[in-house]
This record gives structure tokens, C-alpha cells and sequence, in this order.
């Protein structure tokens, strides 16, 4: 059985390889040269020829990258690197817990590792190339430093809870953690602005004037009871542009990034502020936590019936049966299932992206809100011709030649 489960594995990696790059190229196929006529006022020549290169770049950075990640997975599954870790952290404790924590620490941290080369290419020579890039060598290290320490705690502490509650509770385990995800859910969104932003950006209220009268008359209006209003130096790392809400119920705030304040006048960021109150309006918020929840139900009902076939580990070059690696397999097994229901995302999210645009073309912003996503596409050099497929498969927000024909100003 073990050995059906690897050939699985195996096909499923293959497959999933060989289908995200043909997606890829026909992304790159379509990239053009000359400007089409539809996107003439939108780009100017020199600027849409400096987009069609950077979509390029990293285009074929992405290929590099895949190239290096599927070999390194292969290695590890032929040349039974995860049996060898296994082996080894079983050397070290016989605690379960530890063992795990053990495992997926060094896993983890040996993998980022490797990739460090790829990451610092991407930001100090595509992104500094393109003019995108502020992030220094001090910031990007401690960054590093501080992502590893959030994912020790935060990481590490749901894969020992779904461990206990595998281990601990039997047939309560599908209930019990689904409970705790759920309550974590509910509190990131509450809390993330408040606790985790804070460790990597600073956060100020904006000051008294034009732009901050604007955002709340229009929440008033609008009937938004909105608490806060808070700019983040997002130039620290990057030029690109940015604006978020934050919490639940009476705790929601709006974060503007200060390039956003930069690269917009007053009007254009009360309408993409809008188009995010129109999705608090029309509870895309709670509808995409249900979703999310019915996407992890699914998911965590299956990890139960898998963690209970020990071919699993043993597939991974296990001697015996473990919770981590029979994580690591059930993680490799559930990406079909994760294809799927991240299609019906995508598609769910961009139809909430028109309902969010009509919201704010309904209150006589929709001029305002094209003009913003116009900028915003121009200074990102976003790619405005994306490859139907690819947009399909990928896209959770339409295209803005899509939106504008939708909003129709």
C-alpha cells in the first residue's frame, strides 16, 4: 500500500507541475509587444513595454524557482530525506510533541534556507530593477528573524493542538479542531492589525484633514460605523500600493499604505475605500469566512481518516507510523481537492469584486474607482492582458479591462 501511496504522490506532484507551467506559458504567450488598442490612455507605450518585461522576468524566475522546489521535493521522496528525518528526531526524544516540533522546525527553517538565494534575487535584483524595491539588507534580515519566530509560535502551536486533539480525543478530533480554527479565524481578523502588523510596520492614525473628513463623511453615509483610520509605511519595503480593512463588528479600522496616499488624490481613495465598505455592506466578509470554514471542514474531516492509515508515513520513508508524516503526505495527497475548491474561491471572490465595484458606482464613485485601479495597475505594472485560462485558474479579482467594461465609465 505504501508504495501505491508514493506512485500517487509522485503522479500528483508531476501533474500538478506540468499543468501550473503550461498555465504559465500560455500567460506568457499572450504577452504582446505593441500596445492593443483597449489599453491606449491606460499605458503609454514606453510604460506598457516596461510592464510586458517585468511580467517576463518573473515569469521565467517563476520557472527557475518551480524548476529548483520540484527538484528538491523529489529528492527528498527518492532519496528518502523524510525517512532520515524522521529517523533522526526519533534519536533525539521519544516525546511525540517534541518529535513533531522537532521535525517540522528543522524542516521548515532548512527549506528557507535553500530558497534564501531565490528570495533575495526577487527583491534586491527584479524588484530594485523595476524600481519597486525599499527593503534594505537590515529590514529583509529582520523580516527573516521575526517570520520565523511568528511561525515557531503560531505555526508550531496549531500543529501541536491538531496533534493533541488527533492523539487526546478520538472521535471528538474533527469537532474539537475545527473549533479552535474557527476561534482562531475570528481572532486574527478581530486582532491581526493590532498585534501582528504592529511587529513588522509601523502604524499611525492619519492626521486631521482633507482626506480623513472625506473617508468619514462617506462611512457615515454609507451607514459604516468605522472606528479608525490608520496609514502604514508600506514604502519601508516597497513603491507598490495598498489599503485594507481590519477587524469585526464595532473594532473595524481602514489601513491606508502611505504610497497609496501618494499615488491617489482625495476621491480616488474614498472610492476604493467603497468598493471595501461595499463588501462589509453586501457580507462578502462573512461569506468568505463561511467559505473558508467549509473549505477546512473538508479539509480536517479528511486529514481524520487519513492520519489513521499508517501507509501513509511508511510512504514517506517512515519505519513506523507518525503524526508529521502523515501531515506531510495527507498535505501532498489533499492538492487535487485544494485545486478544486480554489476555483470555486476565485470564482465566488470575483463575482463579490463586481458586487463591491456596483456598490461603489451606486453612491457616484465609479469614475473615481477606474481612475484609482488605472494608477494603481500603471504604478505596479500590473499585466492587463492576462491569458483567459490563466485568469480563470488564478485570478481572484477580475481584470481591470474587465471591471472598467463592467462598471462602464
Amino acid at each position: 500500500m505504501a508504495q501505491t501511496i508514493f506512485r500517487i504522490i509522485i503522479a500528483i506532484i508531476l501533474f500538478d507541475f506540468v499543468f501550473e507551467n503550461i498555465l504559465d506559458y500560455l500567460n506568457y504567450r499572450n504577452l504582446k509587444e505593441t500596445i492593443p488598442p483597449e489599453l491606449k490612455g491606460i499605458y503609454d507605450e514606453e510604460r506598457y513595454r516596461k510592464s510586458q518585461q517585468y511580467e517576463k522576468v518573473k515569469s521565467r524566475f517563476s520557472l527557475l524557482t518551480g524548476i529548483f522546489n520540484l527538484a528538491l521535493i523529489l529528492l527528498m521522496l527518492f532519496g528518502n530525506g523524510f525517512g532520515l528525518l524522521d529517523e533522526w528526531v526519533r534519536g533525539i526524544t521519544g516525546n511525540p510533541y517534541l518529535r513533531t516540533l522537532l521535525f517540522f522546525g528543522v524542516l521548515g527553517l532548512a527549506f528557507d534556507l535553500i530558497t534564501l538565494p531565490f528570495q533575495v534575487y526577487s527583491i534586491f535584483v527584479i524588484e530594485e530593477r523595476f524600481g519597486f524595491n525599499k527593503t534594505t539588507p537590515k529590514t529583509f534580515i529582520t523580516d527573516k528573524l521575526k517570520s520565523w519566530l511568528l511561525g515557531a509560535i503560531i505555526g508550531g502551536g496549531i500543529i501541536l493542538f491538531v496533534q493533541w486533539a488527533w492523539l487526546a480525543t478520538g472521535k471528538w478530533f474533527w469537532l474539537i479542531v475545527m473549533s479552535g480554527i474557527t476561534g482562531f479565524m475570528i481572532f486574527m481578523t478581530m486582532f491581526y492589525t493590532d498585534l501582528i502588523v504592529p511587529l513588522f510596520n509601523k502604524l499611525t492614525p492619519l492626521e486631521e484633514g482633507e482626506l480623513k473628513k472625506a473617508i468619514f463623511d462617506f462611512a457615515s453615509k454609507a451607514g459604516f460605523n468605522l472606528k479608525d483610520v490608520y496609514v502604514i509605511n508600506g514604502s519601508k519595503r516597497s513603491t507598490k500600493a495598498n489599503a485594507y480593512f481590519s477587524g469585526l463588528g464595532p473594532k473595524k479600522k481602514v489601513v491606508l499604505y502611505d504610497t497609496l496616499i501618494n499615488d491617489l488624490n482625495t476621491q480616488e481613495i474614498v472610492a476604493v475605500l467603497a468598493h471595501e465598505i461595499g463588501h462589509y455592506k453586501k457580507k462578502h466578509v462573512v461569506k468568505g469566512m463561511i467559505l473558508s470554514l467549509l473549505q477546512t471542514a473538508v479539509m480536517v474531516w479528511l486529514l481524520s481518516l487519513a492520519l489513521n492509515i499508517p501507509g501513509l508515513s511508511l510512504a514517506l520513508g517512515g519505519k513506523e507510523p507518525s503524526f508529521y508524516l502523515g501531515l506531510i503526505a495527507f498535505g501532498l495527497l489533499f492538492t487535487p481537492v485544494s485545486f478544486f475548491t480554489g476555483i470555486v474561491s476565485n470564482l465566488i471572490s470575483r463575482k463579490h469584486e463586481y458586487q463591491a465595484d456596483a456598490f461603489a458606482k451606486q453612491r457616484h464613485l465609479g469614475h473615481a474607482l477606474i481612475n484609482a485601479l488605472i494608477k494603481l495597475s500603471r504604478n505596479n505594472l500590473s499585466n492587463l492582458t492576462p491569458h483567459p485560462a490563466y485568469v480563470f485558474f488564478h485570478y481572484s479579482h477580475p481584470t481591470l479591462l474587465q471591471r472598467k467594461t463592467a462598471i462602464g465609465e
